[in-house]
């Protein structure tokens, strides 16, 4: 699920050599990706396209395939990471929730943006696919904190059913290395676990990212302004 410690999971993974890790970051970085989430929502299988060059995925977009890539990858493994449900809803109510709903900062700016740049909307238009509307994770409910909860928890016991043990690990970030390593059959790292404070960096990356946008279309706007001369 997002907000299980995502971001400290790519970074990681990277640091044991099985990266570069794809992650919803990279989604961001290049929003054409959208497209191709699309296609995969709508039964395709662009796995190929998707992942060239990246070794693993965490975090959503790719989690939700879980079955899919699990069948497409046979030798991969699988991870579950979890966290405590009222933290977990926390967290989720203040970035992924808050992009689309509410009267937010986030959402209101998240909003302007997609009024001004189709990259951005074509974006949105996937996520709410991915995670709130008919298909999504969230579809049977979002807007009280069980609703998220139960959601989670079905997930997690969903995951658990239909992975074979042998190719699943059942992990908290808090764990570290060692439960982490000793599935993956790698050698602990000489370097200390890594902790990326990703709700930050969501935020961050979300609000700078329509603010940039916004002020580059204010400023083209501001050039094709009509110029009134006074006449005598």
């Amino acid at each position: 699920m997002p907000r299980t410690g995502t971001l400290t999971q790519k970074v990681a993974l990277e640091m044991l050599g099985v990266g570069p890790c794809y992650h919803m970051v990279d989604v961001l970085a290049d929003l054409d990706q959208a497209q191709l989430w699309e296609r995969a929502l709508d039964g395709e299988q662009p796995w190929t396209e998707i992942f060239d060059g990246f070794n693993s995925t965490v975090d959503w977009p790719g989690g939700y395939f879980y079955r899919e890539l699990m069948d497409f990858y046979p030798e991969a493994k699988v991870l579950l990471s979890v966290r405590d449900p009222q933290g977990w809803e926390r967290s989720m109510r203040q970035t992924v929730w808050a992009v689309r709903h509410g009267e937010s900062l986030i959402r209101l700016l998240s909003s302007a943006q997609a009024h001004v740049d189709p990259r951005w909307r074509g974006f949105l238009k996937m996520i709410d696919r991915l995670v709130w509307e008919e298909q999504g994770t969230f579809s049977a409910g979002h807007d009280e904190p069980d609703q998220l909860i139960d959601t989670m928890h079905r997930h997690n016991e969903e995951v658990q059913r239909t992975v074979p043990a042998e190719r699943l690990l059942v992990w908290r970030v808090e764990e570290g290395w060692e439960p982490l390593c000793d599935f993956l059959e790698l050698a602990v790292p000489d370097a200390p676990f890594p902790h990326v404070n990703d709700r930050t960096e969501f935020l961050n990356r979300i609000i700078d990212g329509s603010l940039e946008v916004l002020r580059e279309w204010r400023a083209r706007e501001s050039l094709v302004e009509p110029s009134f001369a006074a006449g005598s």
